[in-house]
């Protein structure tokens, strides 16, 4: 009796997890309309990182229009991600370590396209890379011992 209490309970907790996973985009970002400000960073993270996941779909499928089109809604919430963290003053590091991954695979994305699809995923990268900058800057301010 008490193993299926404990298997049930493991079932509960994948079945929850692999239903937060499902959430669509456009359900994420009809939620950041509402969202308080505090829960506006993982919100836009989120967003920006199944949008990374989808251009990296969509450059193998050789989509790259609409993946051009993703890689822009990662910098897009990536920035609004750093705004509300720095806003807040909340989420600063998670928002810079989600950065700084998805800075990583899109290196990784980068090596994988022919050579005139790069510089839309070079400027991502950069843009990223800044949105970093400014996130380590607020969080180790210099001048302050």
């Amino acid at each position: 009796m008490r193993r299926l209490a404990i298997w049930m309970l493991f079932v509960a907790i994948a079945s929850a997890s692999s239903v937060a996973k499902d959430v669509t985009v456009d359900e994420l970002k009809s939620r950041l309309a509402s969202a308080r400000p505090e829960d506006r960073p993982g919100l836009c993270i989120q967003i920006a990182q199944q949008q990374l996941r989808i251009a990296d779909q969509l450059y193998v499928e050789g989509k790259t229009v609409e993946a051009r089109a993703a890689v822009g809604d990662v910098v897009t919430y990536s920035d609004q991600a750093r705004d509300a963290a720095m806003q807040t003053r909340k989420h600063l590091k998670n928002v810079e370590i989600a950065a700084r991954k998805m800075v990583e695979k899109l290196r990784d994305i980068k090596r994988t396209l022919a050579f005139e699809d790069q510089p839309p995923v070079d400027q991502a990268i950069r843009r990223l890379e800044e949105i970093r900058t400014a996130l380590l800057d607020q969080m180790f301010p210099k001048g302050k011992k």
